[in-house]
């Protein structure tokens, strides 16, 4: 679906206005300082005094980092350069997560694609080891040309995913309802790369070129000021906490609604033949 270019335009120039305002306020941080390599540490190049980090793919291991300390709660923010050209069956990823069998988690998983096709961002929430609850988008911009900001805002409220500071996504607290809402666990932040040619590409049809390998991933940016750290069943929010009430206003709500009726893929909560016994919960709820 398309929109008018008047639209287009007013749509653009939101985006450019809550980029730069972001750009702005966002700092480098050290990733030599905050974070450590957990898997395939010889695809893992830190660079440009720890602000840059270069995460790569090859056809024997992926690479993944994560971060040293845990938060309950918290804006996540990094920014993300995916793999140019021919990146079918790979997955860059960034994501918060809580480890164990009843893991909560919160995923941006960027499928790769066959060259001149769009990417696709899955999305996915788990809560208690329970997943399926993916959302899917082509996105406004092509993620190889240049670095994007992909944010995650976990409050008591709700959960929030922003591309370039603008709502694509919300999950909200419905614990009034009965439903399961991740409160308690602090997470660690993970980035990744990694192959999913079984699953990731047009359903797993397309497989991994290997000739194009290393697949690679740059990230930078990242903000975890944001967060509150957790340290012995602790937590330290620092001083500024606006963040812990945030949930979207009207404007908000309506750039999400037009991301969503134009650049929207899969929404799980409209998948009637996958939910044969009826839709999730959440689904029917406002």
């Amino acid at each position: 679906m398309q929109c008018s270019h008047g639209e287009a335009n007013r749509f653009y120039l939101l985006h450019i206005i809550v980029f730069i305002s972001f750009m702005v306020c966002s700092h480098g941080s050290d990733f030599n300082k905050d974070f450590v390599a957990t898997w395939g540490d010889r695809n893992v190049q830190i660079r440009d005094k720890g602000h840059l980090v270069e995460l790569s793919l090859d056809r024997e291991i992926g690479s993944r980092i994560q971060s040293k300390e845990r938060y309950l709660y918290g804006r996540f923010d990094l920014q993300i350069k995916l793999a140019k050209g021919e990146s079918a069956g790979t997955i860059t990823s960034f994501y918060i997560c809580t480890g164990g069998m009843n893991h909560d988690e919160v995923d941006f998983e960027f499928l790769g694609n066959v060259s001149g096709e769009p990417y696709i961002l899955h999305t996915n929430f788990f809560i208690n080891g329970t997943g399926s609850k993916e959302h899917q988008f082509f996105l406004w911009f092509d993620p190889t040309e240049d670095f994007h900001t992909y944010s995650i805002l976990w409050n008591p409220i709700n959960i929030i995913l922003f591309v370039d500071g603008i709502p694509i996504r919300v999950f909200k607290n419905n614990m009034d309802y009965g439903l399961a809402f991740p409160m308690s666990k602090p997470v660690h932040v993970f980035a990744s790369i990694w192959d999913a040619e079984d699953w990731a590409t047009q359903g797993g049809r397309v497989k991994t070129d290997w000739s194009k390998a290393p697949f690679t991933a740059y990230y930078r940016r990242f903000n975890l000021s944001n967060a509150c750290v957790w340290n012995d069943g602790k937590t330290d929010c620092g001083i500024n906490t606006d963040w812990m009430e945030h949930k979207l206003d009207w404007w908000s709500w309506m750039t999400l609604r037009w991301v969503q009726m134009n650049y929207l893929l899969y929404d799980y909560c409209t998948d009637t033949k996958r939910f044969k016994n009826g839709l999730p919960p959440e689904c029917l709820i406002l």
